[in-house]
Parts: C-alpha cells; structure tokens; sequence
C-alpha cells in the first residue's frame, strides 16, 4: 500500500525535474510514511510513498525487471500473488513484493497481465523498448488513481492534491464536476472537483506512448444468469467464496484486524477471520455520545456481542468529536467533497485502529452486492403497488405521501421518509426513479443553483441506462459499482484510512464474489423482499438471528442533529448570502429557503446543507488555498 505519482512525456523528447517528484510526493507522504522511492528517464518520471505491508525489508518502489526494461509502482496489494509466483516458475524473482509480479506478467502477456491479477490497486507501469507508460485502476475501484494533461505532458497520482504541486496545475472549480456533485453528493469518474483532473473509470486502464493517449475497459460483469440450481447450491457457493476471500485478504507480514458495526456485513468478516486466524482477531468500533440524538447510529451493544461470540480482542470507542476542528482537515485528506457522514466516522475509527493495527478488514460492498439496500427493495415492492388504481395512487396516497416527514434520526421517521421517497418515485421511469433515490438536489433544484447551466441527464442516468443487466436488482448494482461505490463508499474509505496510514481490505469486492454474485437470479437474493436473503442463509450457521435479522443502520454519524447544534455556527459561517455570492458559483434564494426550513424543523435538509457546508470548505481549502488549521482557527474565532 502507498502512494504513487510521477509525469510521462505526451510531446517528445521531454526531460522531468526531480523535485517535481518530491513535490509530489510530499504531500502524499501520509499515505506512505515508511519509504519512498523514484526513477527518472528520458519522458518519463516515477515516484511513491510506501506503506510497508508484505515484504518489509525487501518490497522498495520503483521496482523494475532484470533487464531495467520495465519499471514499476504499484499503489495496492495483489492477493494472488503466491499462486501467480507459483505459475512463474521460471522467472527470477528478486523480492517477496506481491506486486512483481505485475512485472512478470506483462513480460508474458502485456497489458493482458490484468486479467490475472487478484486484488486492489492502481499502478504506473513503463515500458521502455514501446516508450508506453500503462496507467491501470482495479476492477470495483477500491484504489483511487487521478491523472491530467498540461503542456505536453500527463501527470498522475493517487490523490488529486498531488498535481496540484505542480507548476502548471491550477485549483479551478470543474463546472460537470460541480454539477453531478449537486445531483449525486459525490463526483463519480471520470469528473474530479478540479477543472482538467480525471480519475480514471473502474477496471480501465490509459496507455500513453508515441501514437498518443488511449482509453481501454478490461472488465466488466457478466450478468448471464446461471444454469438453474437450488437455493441451498448458492447458499454453500456463496459460503465458499467468501471465505476464500476473507482468508486470501488476511496475507500480511503487519498485524491486522477489522472493522466491526455489529451488522450484517463486517459480523460475516470477523465471524469467517476468526476461523482463519491462530490468534484472536482484533476488532474495532465506534459508537457516538452525543445524547438521545446519537443513539440511532451507535450499534456498539450488536459490536460487543459479536465480538464476544468470536473472542475478538475487542476495542470500542465512544466518541464526541471536534467535528468543526475535524472537517476541514478531512476534506483535505478526501481531495473532494462529498455529502456523506461517513467519512467522519471513518476517519475517527480508522485512527483508533491504527494505534494498534497496519492493515484492516471491512465489510464495504455487502450491500451493494447482495441487495442490503432499501432502494433495492423499492423494485420488489412496486410489482405490488403497481395493483393499487391509479386513481387511488395519484389522488389519494400520493397527495398523503407528500405530507410525511422528511427525517431519517430515529427508525420510525426513516421508514417515513422512506415510504415518502418510494411513492413519489413509483411513477416515474426506470432511471429516474432509480436517480430519484440516489440524489441529494434534484435535476430542477440543480438548475436552479447553477442559473440554469446544466447537462440534461446525470452520469448515473447514462450508467442506469448502457447497464447490460436485465434486471432491475442487477441494473442498480451495475450503476452502484460505476458511481456510488467507487467514488463515494471506497473512495472515502481509501482516503480516511490513508489519512491514518492504514491500509484498508474489502473482501465483499473479491471479482470472484461479485461475477458468482450476479449469476444468481434476483429473486433469490432478496426472496420475498428480504434484504440480503442469500447471503443471511449463507451465514446462518455463524451469526446469531439477532444480527442476521437486526435493521439496517448506516456507517455514519447524527450530522442532522449536529448541524442544530454543535455544526449550527459553522452553517452561519459557511452557508450565508454574502458568502454564497463572493463565491459565485451557486445561487442564494434556494440556499436560503433550504436552510430557513431545515433551521425551523419543518424539513430535514441534512444531505443538502452537508452537500453546501463541504463545498464551501472544499473551496477555501483548494481554490482559496487556505490551510485546514487556518480554516479551523477561523471557525473558532467566529464562535
């Protein structure tokens, strides 16, 4: 695991400054605390940070083949690294690394090598003899790697900031980015915040040599059903597979441990490590004290009995954060903005864990994987809504739904605010109601804030759309695996434990997992409007009913009841007309109806005022380049 970055030659010849690397390097040196390393040549320039994980003493980057022809660095792990050493028999192996192989592999079966390979990474690759450098991002996303083209040449990094050391790179609001910010709360691929930065979309990979620059998607799921078989087939299937990840992830010469809510998904990952460790598996997990409004988001009673089921080394956290002291160092880690809390609890148990731990297990890609979603839900339950006469939908429970509280903080009103969302959906058209689910601003709202300078379908959409699934279950994953996941879900996750130096394993998003996962036929994975069903039966023999069966709680933090008190200085601050204005890239009079609402308890606005909040501080970081303690100090001055 580390940071990687460096510059390649799109105009030639061209020769790079060293301390252009350094600079680079510098400022993702939290992502690699442990060493660093560089190779300089005509039109090319490589660098990285290292995390130290497998092969302490030998696995130094760049690390390049015998004959100095291929040059690697690599951001990641392979996980099938020993069983690809094994089939490499007759190469000379100078390291342990995992990522050698990459080398090797290419020398046999060129960018092809990808197909072999079994993990999370991004790496930069150079081939001298071609003068090519291949630039790749794993399958499901979980390495994050950014790129743009300046003045003859093409930089790249783990992280967007990085380029932004560089002299010709300037900090300048990405209008698309901006806008699928405002619709979604994140900036999906292949848009950054940062006008002329790209991230580079899930398993593609970019070739950059003398013929110039190309773009090429390696895989993509199969979503052929499978030859029938029986539920209890898939139900030992998926059991197998799992573990088979779980223990493949557990590989490293650094401790580690896991991430543990007390749900479904991390409860299967401690419950499978526990079989496949010698030695008590060390846990983690958070809980907030922040009074009656935390309680809705501290799972640390379901945490506590799983872990003593399988006699973890079990930690726990009760946190009452700094969030106005948290938020502007976070974002800055993020290198984007985004709308979700739970980056916030990431961070503070990913720095928990690290006191202890190099390495952690997650359960993120559970739900996407095996429909633990109640999005996922709305398309079994609209068959049956879809009975109901329309004139009873549209005059009376539609008007009715429109009535109910917008609230998530307590389980009640989340069900409410469900339902609202659900029926006002349930007429619209496939992607639009999958995007009705998915957005913080509306299409119109979106308008609105940017005066009416808008694209007319969002990325989503597009995505919803081109899915070659055919069913609606597989159709949403499909979108979920080239939006929200990457660039939201694993994107943070990547970012918030990098920021602590903690390299974070996610098993869920095994390729294996997820091509057996979408052979199987929907109405299996979420039977008769089960969450999770499959994999719950999968597991029923391990996990005790009160957790397979508990209800869905996200990985996030009370932000709603914060932004009333702890947070409702910083929305004075951050969120005003005269800031809004100076700015200049949004519109007030919707800011101000949104805010005077949710102020007066009359709507619950949390997504959105996140959305603004984040924005604003992402903008005084990065455009205004204020430093994160400065922006702190600001606030604290301001109370």
């Amino acid at each position: 695991m580390c940071g990687i970055h460096g510059l390649v030659a799109v105009k030639r010849p061209q020769h790079f400054a060293p301390h252009w690397l350094e600079l680079m390097g510098d400022i993702t040196a939290h992502r690699g605390p442990d060493d660093s390393g560089q190779y300089l040549a005509d039109n090319i320039a490589l660098g990285m940070r290292r995390l130290s994980v497998i092969d302490l003493a030998g696995g130094h980057q760049p690390i390049s083949s015998d004959d100095g022809q291929l040059v690697l660095v690599c951001n990641g792990e392979i996980y099938n690294y020993r069983e690809l050493r094994a089939g490499l028999s007759h190469c000379r192996f100078k390291t342990q690394s995992d990522v050698e192989v990459i080398l090797h592999l290419y020398q046999q079966y060129g960018v092809d090598c990808l197909q072999h390979l079994n993990g999370m990474f991004a790496f930069a690759l150079w081939d001298n003899r071609k003068q090519q450098l291949m630039l790749a991002r794993d399958r499901l996303g979980i390495k994050p790697l950014y790129y743009g083209q300046k003045n003859g040449y093409l930089a790249f990094s783990t992280e967007s900031k990085a380029l932004l050391a560089l002299p010709d790179f300037q900090a300048q609001v990405c209008p698309h980015g901006l806008q699928q910010y405002l619709n979604l709360g994140y900036v999906p691929a292949p848009y950054s915040m940062l006008e002329g930065i790209n991230k580079l979309e899930v398993a593609s990979y970019l070739l950059i040599g003398p013929q110039g620059i190309a773009q090429h998607r390696y895989w993509q799921p199969d979503f052929t059903p499978a030859e029938p078989c029986t539920e209890q087939s898939w139900v030992r299937r998926i059991r197998r597979q799992l573990e088979q990840s779980v223990e493949m992830q557990m590989v490293s010469d650094v401790p580690l441990g896991a991430f543990l809510s007390g749900g479904v998904d991390s409860s299967a990952i401690v419950a499978l490590m526990s079989r496949h460790s010698a030695r008590p598996v060390k846990s983690y997990a958070i809980g907030f004290d922040t009074g009656n409004a935390g309680q809705f988001y501290n799972e640390l009673p379901y945490a506590r009995a799983v872990a003593e089921q399988f006699g973890t080394e079990h930690r726990e956290i009760l946190v009452q954060p700094d969030v106005v002291s948290l938020l502007p160092k976070l974002l800055w880690h993020m290198d984007e903005p985004v709308a979700d809390s739970a980056f916030i609890t990431t961070y503070l148990v990913s720095q928990f864990a690290r006191e202890d731990v190099t390495v952690i297990l997650s359960g993120v890609g559970g739900d996407e994987l095996f429909g633990g979603y109640r999005r996922y839900q709305g398309e079994h339950y609209l068959q049956q809504y879809r009975k109901v006469p329309a004139w009873l939908r549209h005059k009376v429970i539609s008007p009715l739904a429109g009535k109910l509280p917008g609230d998530r903080h307590s389980k009640w009103l989340n069900t409410l605010r469900l339902t609202k969302a659900f029926v006002q959906s349930a007429e619209l058209s496939d992607d639009e109601r999958y995007l009705r689910y998915m957005q913080v601003f509306s299409p119109e709202q979106s308008r609105q804030l940017l005066s009416g300078n808008t694209e007319a379908t969002s990325l989503l959409q597009q995505h919803y759309r081109n899915s070659k699934a055919n069913d609606g279950l597989w159709r949403m994953f499909d979108t979920d695996r080239q939006t929200q996941l990457p660039d939201d879900l694993l994107l943070l996750t990547d970012k918030m434990t990098m920021a602590t130096s903690l390299e974070c394993r996610v098993p869920f998003l095994d390729h294996k997992m997820v091509e057996l996962a979408v052979s199987i036929p929907p109405a299996l994975v979420m039977k008769n409007g089960r969450l999770k069903h499959l994999l719950k039966e999968a597991l029923s023999d391990v996990l005790p009913a009160s957790i397979l069966d508990r209800p869905k709680r996200g990985f996030g933090a009370p932000l709603g009841a914060w932004l009333k008190q702890e947070l409702a200085g910083l929305l004075q601050l951050f969120i005003n007309r005269e800031c809004i204005e100076r700015r200049g890239l949004l519109s007030w009079p919707l800011i101000e109806q949104t805010l005077t609402l949710h102020l007066a308890g009359r709507e619950d606005h949390t997504d959105h005022l996140l959305a603004l909040l984040n924005l604003e501080i992402w903008c005084q970081l990065y455009i205004d380049g204020h430093s994160a303690e400065h922006i702190s100090e600001t606030i604290r001055m301001s109370a």
